[in-house]
């Protein structure tokens, strides 16, 4: 027997507040999910039922919001995941844009929807090294959840999270514990890294234009509609010839000729004229 009553209203209201916040389609195979997340922040929060932590979502937004969003973002990843993305990253772009780049010596590259770092770190691990040390190399790393982008700042991993990387990556860009339970970035890696609070459906704050585009396994959260517009804000915000690379179950509809499927998810940037 469950702890709260949780009906079909409170399931159509919290699916509502997350879609209308941050895009989140929340499909009725998530009810199981979203009941056991918020029934934390019920506990949490001293209440004894899901309408009343709606009603205390309603009238103490400013305090429990974040956390309601935080409490229902997924964020499962690991190290050189999709590792196929970071090949390509090392054996075609990078050799490229030491040559289209040669002038400004400017690179830029933007993990959206970092989760709790191990993407950036690896797109790091991935350049490090690559481009002259007189080049101005920077890597953007957003996520909507400031719970795991405080994770992904302090760059700490426990051992079974590190499983994906070999023993010369380890020594070279890891600190081991005295205790060997946990294992630190180095600052040569993290300092390559900007971890950034972003809500891709808000104003973006930066600039670009960026070179390569991560947005991998996020976009599945999201409706057709959604997709689309992102699709075309990334377009916007690529450089000349820039890459997107989205996540394995991820797909960009046929309509979007303004990217070049290359295979593998990964797209270019299409520029007319």
């Amino acid at each position: 027997m469950r702890e709260f009553t949780f009906t079909d209203t409170d399931f159509k209201v919290i699916s509502e507040r997350v879609y209308q916040a941050c895009g989140i389609v929340l499909g009725p195979h998530k009810r199981e999910m979203v009941y056991s997340r918020i029934a934390r922040r019920i506990r949490a929060n001293g209440l004894t039922s899901f309408t009343d932590y709606l009603r205390y979502l309603e009238t103490h937004s400013d305090a429990e919001f974040s956390h309601f969003i935080n409490a229902i973002t997924t964020n499962l990843t690991s190290f050189f995941r999709e590792n196929h993305h970071f090949e390509y990253l090392s054996e075609q772009i990078i050799p490229s844009l030491l040559e289209t780049n040669r002038e400004s010596r400017r690179v830029r590259i933007w993990s959206a929807g970092c989760s709790t770092g191990e993407e950036p770190y690896s797109i790091a691990m991935t350049i490090m090294d690559k481009f002259p040390s007189s080049w101005d190399v920077k890597i953007l790393a957003t996520d909507l959840d400031s719970n795991v982008l405080s994770k992904a700042q302090q760059g700490v991993y426990e051992p079974d999270t590190i499983t994906g990387l070999a023993a010369n990556q380890l020594k070279l860009f890891f600190l081991k514990s005295a205790d060997e339970k946990a294992y630190r970035v180095k600052p040569q890696l993290q300092q390559q890294i900007s971890f950034k609070r972003l809500n891709l459906l808000e104003n973006w704050p930066m600039k670009g234009p960026f070179d390569v585009i991560f947005c991998r396994n996020v976009l599945i959260y999201f409706d057709k509609e959604t997709k689309d517009t992102l699709f075309r804000r990334y377009h916007e915000m690529l450089s000349r010839d820039g890459h997107l690379f989205i996540g394995h179950s991820e797909t960009m509809g046929k309509e979007h000729d303004e990217f070049k499927n290359l295979g593998k998810t990964t797209y270019k940037k299409i520029c007319n004229g």
